[in-house]
């Protein structure tokens, strides 16, 4: 998002926080931590910032937005308050939202440690394989889907007892399994209006051909070739409309991104989960397709004037591949130099920094997702060809990236 409000004829200064150090091009990075809120309206004032995007889940479901709504004067702020964020920070919150619109999900229950014997026989209510989720925030790592009764019997075991995700797991919901292929739908909304956004598929196992551990997304295509005129029309009147509306009946605010994780069931669209913020790596295949001026899309909605802009797409593809680091989603070194950023080939694309950060004037590791590697084209099987160029052209000690992004879906007519 950095990059994309660069771009914009409307800006006057960026400020990013906390950054890393392929973001130092694109403006003034902040030494801040964002869920230090008297921190971050400090400098707000200070900087005299109109408008504040909060990227991360975590400020957001604590309730940033609201802080910095309830200043004098205010900034313009993209991000529901603590309420709305409750979509993403409680898995059990909405699921009982999509209940009560009569939005399609899974079938679920919803139980604390107190309740371990009935979530244990709720469990034999389905066949294999189970869905088992941590209800608070868990970095996109919080959902485990057990191939057999046994596992998901301990699963929700440690869950509960806290042993596998904290607090995040003092209750969990364990949901009928859905037999389809997943997609990722976006919207930006005032409360009221809103604007659909590219639709995106993103592959979240560490191994090829979706194999290993979740992790937090190892790479991400835009467009998704099965995302149907009538597919999208069902999303929009079964799942994204009934949304937007069950909030302002429910008397929520809400201002900023809806994610909606969707399950192509059939032909017909079902919702796995929302987040409150646009998603990782989705975000690096969405930027890129998006033609109008990001900061106006931005400040529009921002001030409840988003029904008088449009959101115009660009036709190209885009595909991106993440390049992390060896042992990713577990431990992992840090602090090992990156090679190759400097000597790039000239293809379409563009490598977005990650956990990166500078050292002795040199790009090194600092997280478990290093670099996401971005290439677009008039086709999919262009772009992903183009991102996993640049992604092998990037070396660090233990660099290891999947090379079957999109390849699933190509044959589908990308």
């Amino acid at each position: 998002m950095a990059w994309k409000l660069a771009q914009s004829s409307l800006l006057t200064d960026l400020h990013i926080a906390p950054g890393n150090s392929g973001m130092e091009g694109l403006g003034q990075l902040a030494d801040l931590d964002a869920m230090d809120f008297v921190a971050v309206e400090k400098y707000v004032r200070k900087h005299r910032i109109d408008l504040v995007v909060v990227g991360p889940e975590a400020p957001l479901v604590a309730g940033l937005a609201d802080h910095l709504r309830a200043m004098d004067p205010a900034p313009g702020v993209i991000g529901p308050g603590r309420a709305g964020a409750q979509l993403e920070g409680s898995k059990a919150f909405s699921k009982g939202f999509m209940r009560r619109h009569n939005i399609p999900t899974a079938r679920y229950g919803s139980f604390t440690a107190d309740e371990l014997s009935d979530a244990l026989a709720f469990l034999e209510e389905f066949d294999a394989p189970y869905v088992i989720k941590a209800d608070g925030l868990a970095a996109g790592k919080g959902v485990v889907i057990a191939g057999d009764l046994a596992y998901a019997q301990t699963t929700v075991r440690d869950m509960l007892s806290g042993a596998a995700f904290g607090a995040a797991g003092e209750r969990v919901v364990i949901e009928e399994f859905l037999d389809g292929i997943e997609v990722s739908m976006f919207c930006l909304t005032d409360g009221h209006a809103f604007q659909l956004l590219p639709a995106a598929k993103d592959y979240k196992r560490v191994g090829e051909g979706d194999t290993g551990p979740n992790t937090g997304g190892m790479g991400a295509i835009s467009p998704v070739p099965f995302v149907t005129p009538e597919f999208q029309e069902k999303a929009l009147n079964q799942v994204i409309i009934p949304t937007i509306k069950g909030l302002e009946k429910e008397g929520i605010p809400y201002v900023g991104f809806v994610f909606f994780g969707l399950m192509k069931v059939g032909s017909d669209p079902f919702v796995i989960e929302y987040n409150c913020r646009l998603g990782d790596p989705e975000t690096e295949v969405l930027m890129p397709r998006i033609k109008s001026d990001w900061l106006h899309l931005l400040e529009s909605a921002a001030s409840g004037m988003l029904s008088e802009c449009d959101v115009e797409i660009d036709d190209r593809a885009a595909a991106t591949v993440v390049v992390a680091s060896g042992g990713y989603p577990g431990a992992f070194e840090k602090g090992l130099e990156i090679e190759g950023l400097e000597t790039l080939s000239d293809v379409e694309g563009q490598i977005f920094h990650a956990g990166t950060r500078l050292a002795r004037r040199k790009h090194v590791t600092s997280g478990g997702r290093v670099l996401a590697c971005t290439g677009w084209g008039d086709r999919l099987s262009t772009a992903v060809e183009n991102a996993n160029h640049l992604a092998g052209q990037v070396r660090f000690e233990g660099a290891f990236h999947r090379s079957d992004i999109g390849r699933d879906v190509l044959d589908l007519g990308g």
